[in-house]
């Protein structure tokens, strides 16, 4: 791209010079010639390749065949001025494509730089992870990332496993747990068995996938290849029917004039105005796009978006805050006040994400003179003096094992059990907040012809459920890891009688994959991270999921425009090519034909520049910042 945009300005600046320098015929022509080789040298060489493969008839065939025929009649400035239309066409178009996926896998921090290999003697060596053999014990400090998947044999930890489920919640490893690299050791040192080599672990496996995901994912065909295809072929035997028929049949008719006036023909026929204003549409749509604060990264996505009747989203961080609040309060034998306020100063020093939606909750200044010997235990909760008296916080498993009998069927949910002195107060349930216009960005898409509603999520079934419901999303489906997510977009795609695209909606690096493998993806560009981002086909900016409608709508207004000028630069062209076969066109009638019809569609492109107005009821609108995804 960047060498046809250093050659168009130098074409135009030798065609003006052709044109306005006082000089002979001879240097004029030489001026003319050399803009038209080099505004058109690519182009004619693709024609060239195209015919010695057998593919003959394409736009750049049609284009060396229709400037070479306005040299052939000695219109040296229109067939240069036909041929830089046309790389200027080709430029707006590569700008408008040129976004590919060239980083992912540098993007994606997944990929550890290095692995402690534990020796027999128990010495500790850095080493590649790419060296580590299967059955080799290594160990993985606190604030490291996991670099290849194991079994725990020693130690105990809370691991952040965001990067694979994108789920908010730290999982409790003991030993005989299996670990998956990716995750990031949060508090204790674990020692791990390596059951699987590099090649075959989580991280590989990932990066493998988005990788061969966006080399599956094909492109839509530009339109003007489609037509060209038909275009082409019909125009060229046209020309030849026209100059060499009539001689043959017509008494008196001159070969040289009926060749003229097929050469004519072609010049007119170059679809230089098709070429140009179908690639501004989807730019102009690109443009008003970016300014609503949605980035899309080629025409060919908007394309794809205008189609789309299936929309799959990621949870956490898409359609939710990705950090917990507490939401209901379960007291036994206390006050709700009481239970709240024992389990917010039992978690004063903890900074566990459901510890934070407690204090949150609790909403006072804390007060740690009350609270002594606070111990955090992984992956079950806190314990801790609180007024002088024992309190436990925490999950059903911890308050068992110190002897509190937890009622049965108390364990629905995201719950932190509370006890005090070995006697049982209650629950507090926490979930992940629902974003606030969430299920209005859902009722715009169904509005907009949306026929199904899909989530993927690796959090449980459970959690998954409600928030499903909640939003009257169609199909669910838990628990899954990034490779899951993969296979139940695959089996989306290759559902019979699909007609529409699928659009993938997510945020995180687990998503990066699915993102890659959708027709179209969405990532949420705030905080999402930089593999969501790198591998999606459209960035919303400011996290609001109202803005997938917006995009949808941009989507197919551009498509409109764009059939608009197909049609109008079709039958203006239609129109002066059956002049010309009747000897009837000028040449103002050519550069209209090209020029002038191409500036029309210009103008009309230009009202897709213009992003839809603001919504002022949705609840993001409304309180802007109030969908961006949290920090836990």
């Amino acid at each position: 791209m960047s060498r046809r945009a250093v050659r168009i300005p130098i074409a135009l600046g030798l065609l003006l010079l052709g044109l306005f320098l006082p000089a002979g015929g001879a240097v004029r022509i030489a001026l003319l010639l050399a803009a038209y080789l080099v505004a058109g040298y690519d182009v004619l060489l693709g024609a060239g390749r195209g015919i010695l493969r057998g593919r003959v008839f394409d736009e750049n065939f049609l284009m060396s065949l229709a400037t070479v025929g306005a040299l052939v009649i000695g219109e040296y400035a229109e067939a240069v001025a036909v041929m830089v239309f046309f790389q200027t066409g080709e430029l707006f178009q590569d700008y408008a494509v040129d976004k590919s996926r060239r980083a992912i896998a540098q993007a994606m921090d997944l990929r550890p730089d290095s692995a402690w290999l534990l020796s027999p003697d128990g010495s500790a060596a850095e080493v590649p992870p790419e060296t580590v053999e299967a059955g080799s014990d290594i160990l993985v400090r606190p604030g490291e990332r996991i670099p290849l998947d194991g079994v725990v044999l020693t130690g105990e930890s809370r691991l952040d496993t965001a990067a694979l489920t994108g789920e908010p919640l730290p999982r409790h490893a003991a030993p005989g747990d299996e670990v998956l690299s990716g995750c990031v050791n949060l508090t204790g040192a674990l020692t791990v068995r390596v059951t699987r080599p590099y090649a075959e672990s989580t991280v590989s496996r990932i990066l493998e996938m988005v990788e061969n995901a966006t080399d599956r994912k094909s492109r839509q065909e530009a339109f003007i290849t489609r037509f060209s295809a038909v275009y082409t072929p019909v125009v060229v035997v046209l020309a030849l029917l026209l100059a060499f028929v009539p001689p043959l049949v017509v008494p008196g008719a001159l070969l040289s004039d009926w060749v003229y006036r097929a050469l004519n023909f072609l010049v007119v026929s170059c679809p230089c105005a098709l070429v140009i204003s179908i690639p501004l549409a989807f730019f102009g749509g690109i443009g008003g796009a970016s300014r609503a604060g949605i980035l899309a990264k080629g025409s060919n996505y908007l394309e794809a978006l205008a189609r789309a009747d299936t929309f799959v989203f990621d949870k956490t961080g898409t359609l939710t805050h990705g950090s917990f609040v507490l939401s209901e309060i379960h007291p036994a034998g206390v006050s709700a006040e009481e239970l709240l306020e024992t389990a917010a100063l039992a978690e004063t020093h903890s900074g566990h994400p459901l510890a934070l939606s407690v204090k949150a909750a609790w909403g006072k200044a804390e007060e740690p003179g009350r609270v002594r010997e606070a111990t955090e235990m992984a992956g079950g909760g806190v314990s801790a003096l609180v007024d002088g008296r024992r309190v436990l916080a925490g999950n059903a498993r911890l308050l068992r094992e110190h002897g509190v009998d937890v009622p049965q069927g108390a364990e629905n949910g995201t719950l932190i059990h509370v006890a005090r002195d070995g006697a049982y107060l209650g629950s507090l349930q926490a979930r992940d907040e629902i974003k606030p216009c969430a299920l209005q960005a859902l009722q715009r898409l169904r509005s907009r012809g949306v026929k199904r509603l899909v989530m993927l999520t690796g959090d449980s079934e459970q959690a998954g459920r409600r928030v499903a419901d909640d939003l009257h999303i169609d199909v669910l489906h838990a628990g899954l890891l990034p490779q899951d997510k993969v296979e139940k977009l695959e089996a989306l795609l290759a559902e019979p009688g699909r007609t529409g695209t699928l659009a993938f909606v997510g945020d995180g690096v687990n998503d990066a994959p699915v993102l890659a493998r959708a027709d179209v993806g969405f990532a949420m560009g705030a905080l999402g991270s930089d593999a969501a981002i790198e591998a999606a086909d459209i960035v919303i900016m400011n996290d609001d999921p109202c803005k997938m409608a917006a995009a949808l709508d941009i989507a197919r207004r551009t498509v409109r425009i764009a059939k608009q000028n197909a049609f109008f630069a079709i039958s203006v062209k239609g129109l002066v090519l059956l002049l010309s076969a009747l000897g009837l066109s000028s040449l103002w009638m050519a550069v209209f034909a090209d020029v002038g019809v191409a500036v029309l569609a210009i103008l009309n492109a230009m009202r897709a520049l213009r992003p839809p107005a603001q919504d002022t009821t949705c609840a993001c609108s409304l309180n802007p910042g109030s969908c961006e995804t949290k920090a836990a």
